[in-house]
């Protein structure tokens, strides 16, 4: 592929992601203040720009095999535990902005999890097994995502049990 093509190609699957995940939360929002034909257009728009990024990806030679796109994932939560939400939360402190500092500490402790549960992931797949995973519970106001059993309140933020969804 030209490389002015490739780059034109990732802007655009930044972009359809982008909108896909803006346009899920739009839906949320819609459903909240009852106007549920609305929220089902949003979800409609996300899926399609769902679509137009996996198209790009495919192209892209993004997906891979198991191993590799766990090994993908691992890395990425390793830059963003390590790296990126540390920095993040430090600029967000000095700068006093209570709000992304939240949000970023709480993106940190959950992403923190994430990468153990794909080291765990990889090391099976790595032998040919799939993981034992019993139900997945994340909370829908931080994040934290929590294998089991959902916990009374949420260790990082502090939400009641009835803010988990299970997966």
């Amino acid at each position: 592929m030209r490389k002015i093509s490739e780059e034109n190609l990732k802007n655009a699957l930044s972009g359809e992601s982008q909108a896909h995940i803006k346009y899920m939360i739009y839906a949320e929002k819609a459903e909240e203040e009852g106007f549920k034909n609305v929220s089902r257009l949003f979800r409609a728009a996300a899926y399609s720009e769902f679509i137009h990024a996996k198209n790009h990806s495919k192209i892209l030679g993004i997906i891979k095999s198991t191993k590799e796109n766990l090994e993908n994932a691992r890395n990425g939560e390793k830059f963003e535990v390590e790296e990126m939400y540390p920095a993040y939360n430090l600029v967000a402190k000095s700068q006093g902005e209570s709000g992304v500092a939240l949000t970023t500490n709480w993106a940190l402790e959950s992403e923190k999890i994430h990468l153990s549960l794909y080291e765990k992931a990889k090391s099976k797949v790595d032998m040919g097994e799939d993981m034992e995973l019993g139900e997945i519970h994340v909370c829908s106001i931080c994040g934290y995502t929590v294998v089991g059993e959902k916990p009374e309140k949420c260790p990082i933020c502090g939400a009641s049990k009835d803010k988990f969804k299970t997966f």
